[in-house]
């Protein structure tokens, strides 16, 4: 859906963030902003879409940053190069930050493992406080301590500063319990206390196992994110802009150097670096990123490129008809991270859970600990503590917290490598609740050219005087027609739209209208036989028929094998139209509709209230379109919870409407956005399920002692375990819809 008027969309970068937690503070922190409508931020992503009137993006850096985490505003017109070199800069940041803490922590954890296991089982002495050894272990611990743990720290007492908690405060407390116990431990042994186990070790290696979790983390979500930087990167850094058509060497620039109204060349071999028009030279194009196919697709003087196509093999000449900030791959790029910051219902509810998760093991450690104490007589002190410290380090929020957002990230992804571009996660999660299918038939079902095979030049002289002012396939069919046989299209005086029904104006001093037969008929004007003749457009002056102009048009070559793939999934399908009935039972026989599965004569408004009805009788609604006199039935289905498809060769209107926008010569991207959000959905209840379970599982068998003495390390491999689990089965979801579609 199109924003509000007067609403704006603001981009943040945020850094600092590291479970849902956290996710849920910057975004409590950034909806409490004035002027703040919604807020969306996504961690995979490292960002937040803020949507608003008269917001302040000073105010909106010092809400995060009051929440504890760093901000800063992403400019508008962020150039696609920018974008892609911002996002490496930041996952190699982040990697190489957690794997220096991997490399401190294992040079001192390997070492003190050993030299305890030497000890063990060879008698070597490492473990008394006399013992020189023993000190180095205990320094490096600190320096592990510190160093290695100051990430969390930092992040768990920001969280504290707003009276928060998250993933870090778990770690944070459980750490340092070990750390001190452990020294603790060592003053009873100075002043001749009871002996008790020492922790530096297992401090150290808990610290040091959670680090690596969180670089093999870092490491897979880059990975999850592929399809969006491979996206970024088919946009060229730099072009070759000309001074004139007959310049052969121009002169080689910065991509955000060029400017709408520039020449740029572009040889054989090079991607297309500009949206522009092709104003010398012939070639075919590698257009996969806007249509998801690689066969390549002839291009002439005065049509379109857009900017991330392959140019196979003439050299051509194309003005920009952007800036270089502005292409199609930067708009694809943007609709694409929106959708990764967005939220399905599922992790709502993830969130909600989450956002009670951290406090909720803070308390199951606190009865833990008093649990064990009393049960003991308070002689099991050291075992209350060991067990307390382990149900802290063993709980999982961050796995929760990945379960949706990597699915989505993938799933987004693998979806705009294919030319569909979602711009909602609710979208995909809609996809896969869908019950019905209904499409439009002019330019979905057809391909949405259809030709003037009937009409007397005056009638096309006048009609296409109004037609020239309309998107409609059949208006777009009458200009071309007048202009075939040389008739000269004209200006109204007047002109009017009339969605659902044509286009009405004042031709040659006379009140004119270009109408269906249907609306014809609704305003009391006598047809004849017309409407008995398949699709057609009537020209009406001053109250009567002055003729008639009659069309036809081609099914899509996919059409039949697209409801049929529906079919075969479970779907019911449908096709409603404007057109008379002649005209729709034609098209349905030829794409194999039933009857029962055709709607005709339908206004917008009818086909509104028949998608309605058709969720009444089965469930979610998905309405595939392409026309103005689509943007109702869109937007309504949209709002009632089903899926909004749009064509991307249809109006701007439409397209706005929708919540997925698939391209405009292959109809099947349609089936294949179903199959997207079926498997991302089985993704993420896997995901959550996994997340849940684990927690289930694991938090008990801590508080309940069955991880024994050693049970905080074995927590943190466990930790760590979990969330490379829920990782790596996101990734396979790349797999999964590389089979199947």
């Amino acid at each position: 859906m199109s924003r509000p008027d007067h609403s704006t969309s603001t981009e943040l970068r945020i850094e600092g963030m590291h479970c849902s937690a956290c996710v849920g503070r910057v975004e409590t922190a950034l909806r409490g902003v004035s002027g703040v409508r919604s807020a969306a931020v996504s961690l995979g992503g490292a960002s937040a879409q803020v949507e608003g009137e008269g917001m302040d993006g000073g105010a909106l850096v010092d809400a995060v940053r009051r929440a504890g985490y760093e901000a800063e505003v992403r400019g508008a017109g962020v150039s696609v190069v920018a974008r892609r070199e911002e996002m490496e800069s930041r996952h190699r940041q982040r990697e190489r930050s957690w794997r220096r803490r991997v490399v401190v922590g294992a040079s001192v954890w390997i070492p003190a493992e050993l030299l305890h296991w030497f000890g063990h089982h060879v008698g070597l002495h490492t473990h008394g406080p006399e013992n020189v050894l023993f000190w180095l272990v205990v320094a490096g611990v600190c320096v592990v301590q510190g160093y290695v743990g100051w990430a969390f720290y930092r992040s768990a007492f920001a969280a504290a500063r707003t009276g928060g908690t998250n993933m870090d405060t778990l770690i944070a407390i459980g750490s340092t319990s070990a750390f001190l116990l452990s020294w603790a431990g060592v003053i009873l042994r100075f002043t001749g206390g009871p002996e008790i186990p020492l922790y530096f070790v297992e401090s150290s290696g808990l610290l040091t196992l959670i680090s690596l979790g969180h670089w093999l983390e870092a490491r897979t979500t880059a990975s999850a994110n592929a399809a969006l930087r491979e996206l970024l990167e088919m946009q060229p850094e730099r072009a070759v802009r000309l001074g004139s058509v007959d310049d052969s060497h121009g002169e080689e620039v910065s991509i955000s150097e060029v400017g709408a109204g520039d020449l740029v060349l572009i040889r054989a071999g090079d991607r297309v670096a500009v949206d522009g028009e092709i104003i010398d030279g012939r070639s075919s194009l590698d257009e996969s990123i806007v249509t998801g196919e690689s066969m390549p697709v002839d291009r002439a003087p005065g049509e379109q490129v857009v900017a991330g196509s392959v140019n196979t093999t003439g050299r051509l000449v194309v003005r920009a008809t952007s800036d270089g900030a502005n292409t199609t791959v930067a708009r694809i790029a943007e609709i694409v991270a929106k959708a990764q910051a967005s939220k399905t219902e599922i992790q709502r509810l993830a969130d909600r859970v989450s956002s009670i998760f951290v406090p909720s093991v803070v308390g199951i450690a606190l009865l833990t600990l008093t649990g064990w104490l009393i049960a003991t007589g308070g002689s099991g002190w050291f075992e209350a503590i060991v067990n307390a410290t382990t149900v802290l380090v063993i709980s999982c929020p961050c796995a929760l917290g990945l379960a949706t957002p990597l699915a989505i990230m993938v799933g987004s992804g693998i979806a705009s490598k294919r030319g569909i571009l979602v711009r909602t996660a609710q979208a995909m999660e809609r996809a896969a609740l869908v019950r019905t299918v209904l499409f439009d038939k002019t330019g979905t079902l057809t391909i949405g050219r259809p030709r003037v095979v009937e009409a007397d030049d005056a009638v096309l002289r006048i009609g296409s005087t109004l037609a020239a002012g309309s998107s409609h396939p059949l208006s777009k069919a009458i200009v071309a027609e007048a202009q075939a046989r040389g008739i000269e299209v004209g200006r109204p005086d007047v002109l009017d739209e009339l969605p659902g029904e044509g286009m009405r104006g004042v031709v040659d001093g006379v009140e004119t209208m270009l109408l269906s037969p249907r609306s014809a008929k609704e305003r009391h004007v006598d047809l004849g036989g017309v409407e008995e003749r398949g699709t057609s457009s009537v020209v009406v002056q001053d109250g009567s028929v002055v003729g008639v102009i009659r069309f036809e048009d081609e099914a899509r070559e996919d059409a039949r094998r697209l409801i049929e793939l529906l079919r075969e999934r479970g779907l019911r399908v449908g096709m409603v139209t404007g057109d008379g009935e002649r005209a729709a039972r034609s098209m349905a026989q030829e794409v194999g509709l039933r009857e029962d599965e055709v709607w005709w004569g339908l206004t917008p408004q009818g086909k509104v209230d028949l998608a309605r009805e058709q969720a009444g009788i089965a469930g979610p609604v998905a309405m595939v379109g392409d026309g103005i006199n689509d943007a109702g039935v869109l937007a309504d289905v949209s709002s009632a919870g089903g899926v909004a498809i749009a064509m991307r060769s249809g109006s701007d209107v439409a397209m706005e409407s929708a919540d997925v926008v698939t391209p405009e010569d292959r109809l099947m991207a349609v089936g294949e956005v179903f199959e997207v959000g079926k498997q991302t959905r089985r993704t993420i209840k896997q995901n959550l399920g996994f997340a849940f379970g684990y927690n289930a599982l694991a938090i008990p068998a801590a508080a309940f002692g069955l991880l024994g003495v050693h049970g905080p390390i074995v927590a943190a491999g466990l930790m760590a375990i979990s969330d490379l689990c829920v990782v790596g089965n996101s990734l396979r979801l790349r797999r999964v819809l590389r089979f199947r579609l």
